[in-house]
């Protein structure tokens, strides 16, 4: 039996007569295959003293099960029973039926398919082979670990529509590949009577574009959608707010119409389904098929904008946007366009395609997502997922180590402590160093073992383990965590050598997961103790290695979680106080070695670095005190020639402060650094303010964080003018309507925030 490779796409859990079966969809070298295991069986878990009660119930309720006594412990040490069933409707059945009795139930949320990877430890990429049922359809077939990397096939989606949803266009476009389909008729590119040549449009060309394909209707629309999206047969379709907004639309005109949305890859339709939680989001399957939106997937790379809007993305990572964006007047200039000017709207559509292709192409974005599914099983188009990630992970070397995973906590957890920071010092300094650990909690997890099988064990046998705290033990050997930092840190440091950027910050992110995930009651592995064992032990190191520092004679001002701010007090130049930190690094790293050797027995995994050298370093006090402030600051920083003025936590880097508090503050510092008088400066540009010659600098931006019905209290001033924005727009041809997640801009008049866009009385100057 031939064995092929290729990369998950999509993962499906199928019924069939009784028994369940998992599906998935690989991109191989020959193109996209349907691959269908064998009938797989469904398990919960339970404690053997409930054994019996549990057989007698199912047997009450005629579900079907087979109850087998395993070597699996829950992590109280109690032997366990797997309850298996031969599909996944007969193990939801069981579930309710024991669950409303009261018997504890464990991983009993595990999806099949899941599991069917992980307990293989299948990771992104699989090595199958089956029978082949039809031309790459395979059944009976048993999947294996491999490393393949897919080169899928993208198309970029946008529609353009009607405020009320009606469809106009819908652009596509691939890297060889591009079309909008346009209702309405091809122009002739005749000139109007009277008109000379010389007078006519450019967009007025002998022909239009050969890339825009004319249609009559609506329905004629999406049919002839189908079509072409069927021709092109994408791997993965992208798009901006392309799931919420694109598909959802499409979806329901097809609806309206009775067009047949048949794009998935064995003739199926397109599936809607709307979110529990909120009613503007939900999902999209199509068979064989991924949907990733690019906002998301920017998010979950850790990209952060002041907007996520396609315009405002575009200007920051490409230099450029759209040919037209007027905001505003959007909805109204596309109608006008696809009255007057088709071709015009044409374009604007492909435009929106090309930005988005060329935004992925630039961030690496589907190499990321790539490797993420592959270091973490994680689907392509999985948002966050870092509690699934790691599950895949670490569950299947749980049941190894002979224990089923414990259930998340009903009440969500105990909080732990959270990172330390130190009270500042505050004032005007010259020659500030800046000493950060490398990857503090991770260093912290690999060096005191901390683990969650690591903690049943110790616990068990405390003389020989590591201590933690809040009465955590750690076994020495008897662990997992630490290993998979380790491996993944290891990875990363080629990944480095190799430039490779997108492979790089997969790993960052995943490694620096770990412990917000074992603090988190959403997660199944979840314990105070591990967290705080984390979270104290960094607090201990900081206040240690500030204490070293100062034994040498200088003083800490700052510290922040895994940063240390060192004033030197004396007359250096820049090479002096380089060496200084450098000198700082390497005995603090020596002392930290010795220290964990000689009290824990164990090998030091910290690495403290000197990161920045501020020639000029401002930590402000809190407003209205004399106290020092916490996560703001800002500095002049030293890089042989180069200088930069750096912002932390102040207006000048906070998106919902107005562009005129940024330009004086960056103008501001920059003036005190360089030892220039300020009062003349200040003075001029309030009296610039006041005459109101610096209105549209004015603005506030602020996003909302909740619904505005949720907002009953306190009415914080951005919400204050969403209301006003709702209700005097309302007869408006485009009323606003705000949501959770929306942006609002707005002044401060004297009668309060008002809506940018429908101000009615005099900015309060004072108040700026």
């Amino acid at each position: 039996m031939s064995r092929s490779q290729g990369f998950i796409l999509q993962r499906q859990q199928l019924e069939q007569q009784g028994k369940s079966y998992c599906r998935f969809w690989l991109a191989t070298d020959k193109g996209t295959q349907c691959v269908t295991t064998e009938a797989q069986p469904v398990v919960f878990f339970i404690t053997q003293d409930n054994a019996e009660k549990v057989q007698a119930l199912l047997n009450a309720h005629r579900i079907t099960a087979q109850l087998k006594p395993l070597e699996l412990n829950t992590i109280d040490h109690q032997p366990t029973v797997g309850v298996y069933f031969s599909s996944v409707r007969r193990a939801y059945q069981a579930r309710s039926v024991l669950s409303e009795q009261g018997i504890t139930l464990y991983e009993d949320d595990i999806r099949l398919t899941d599991r069917y990877l992980m307990e293989r430890f299948i990771y992104g990429s699989a090595e199958f082979s089956g029978r082949e049922a039809r031309q790459n359809q395979w059944v009976d077939a048993k999947l294996a670990p491999t490393h393949f990397t897919p080169a899928l096939r993208l198309l970029s989606l946008d529609v353009e529509c009607s405020e009320r949803g009606e469809l106009y266009s819908i652009g596509l476009a691939a890297d060889d590949w591009q079309c909008v389909i346009m209702r309405g008729r091809p122009r002739r590119g005749q000139l109007r009577r009277g008109q000379p040549r010389r007078e006519q449009s450019a967009d007025a060309s002998e022909h239009d574009p050969d890339w825009i394909e004319w249609v009559d209707d609506e329905p004629a629309l999406l049919r002839r959608f189908v079509e072409l999206f069927n021709q092109y047969d994408a791997d993965v379709i992208i798009g901006w707010a392309v799931i919420t907004f694109d598909w959802r639309l499409i979806v329901r005109r097809a609806d309206m119409h009775n067009v047949s949305l048949s794009v998935g890859r064995d003739g199926s339709k397109a599936v809607w389904r709307d979110s529990r939680q909120d009613s503007h989001l939900g999902f999209i399957d199509i068979a064989g098929r991924v949907v990733i939106d690019g906002i998301d997937a920017l998010k979950t790379m850790t990209y952060q904008f002041d907007s996520f809007s396609l315009e405002f993305v575009a200007q920051a990572l490409l230099g450029k946007g759209k040919d037209t964006e007027d905001v505003k007047n959007r909805l109204a200039i596309i109608k006008h366009d696809f009255i007057h000017n088709k071709p015009k709207l044409a374009r604007y559509n492909l435009q929106d395609c090309v930005l988005v292709l060329e935004i992925f192409a630039h961030t690496r974005l589907m190499d990321f997502l790539i490797l993420r599914s592959q270091l973490t099983g994680l689907e392509l188009d999985r948002i966050g997922g870092s509690v699934a990630a790691f599950t895949n992970l670490y569950l299947p070397k749980f049941h190894r180590a002979g224990y089923v995973a414990p259930n998340r906590p009903d009440d969500g957890g105990l909080a732990s402590p959270g990172g330390y920071v130190m009270e500042s010092i505050p004032g005007l300094y010259q020659h500030v160093l800046v000493l950060d650990f490398k990857s503090l909690y991770p260093s912290i997890i690999r060096t005191f073992k901390i683990d969650p099988l690591g903690l049943v064990e110790g616990l068990a046998h405390p003389e020989q383990a590591i201590p933690g705290f809040k009465g955590a033990c750690f076994d020495r050997e008897k662990h997992f965590l630490p290993d998979i930092i380790t491996h993944l840190w290891q990875q990363r440091d080629e990944a480095k050598k190799q430039q490779d950027a997108a492979r790089s910050q997969a790993i960052k992110i995943l490694m620096n997961s770990f412990y917000g995930v074992l603090g988190s009651g959403g997660c199944r592995f979840y314990d105070t103790r591990l967290a705080s064992s984390i979270t104290m032990r960094g607090h201990q190191i900081m206040q240690q290695t500030a204490a070293w520092i100062e034994e040498q004679g200088y003083k800490v001002i700052y510290g922040d979680t895994d940063s240390t701010f060192v004033w030197l007090n004396g007359d250096y130049d820049q090479a002096s106080a380089r060496q200084v930190g450098l000198d700082l690094q390497n005995l603090i790293n020596q002392r930290w070695q010795q220290k964990i050797a000689d009290e824990f027995q164990l090998e030091s995994q910290l690495d403290l670095e000197f990161e920045t050298y501020f020639s000029q370093f401002v930590m402000p006090t809190i407003r209205g005190s004399e106290l020092g402030s916490k996560k703001r600051y800002a500095g002049l920083k030293q890089d042989g020639e180069r200088q930069q003025l750096v912002f932390k936590g102040l207006e000048t880097v906070r998106s919902d402060w107005t562009l005129l508090a940024k330009e004086f503050q960056t103008e501001l510092y920059q003036r005190v650094f360089d030892g220039q008088p300020v009062s003349d400066y200040i003075r001029g540009l309030i009296a610039q303010t006041r005459a109101g010659e610096l209105d549209d600098k004015l603005v506030y931006k602020k996003r909302l964080r909740q619904p505005l019905a949720k907002y009953t209290r306190n009415v914080p001033p951005h919400v204050k003018a969403a209301r006003l924005a709702e209700l005097r727009s309302a007869d408006d041809l485009e009323p606003q309507s705000f949501r959770r997640g929306s942006y609002i801009k707005y002044v401060i008049t004297t009668a309060g925030a008002e809506p940018l866009s429908h101000v009615a009385n005099p900015l309060d100057y004072e108040h700026y």
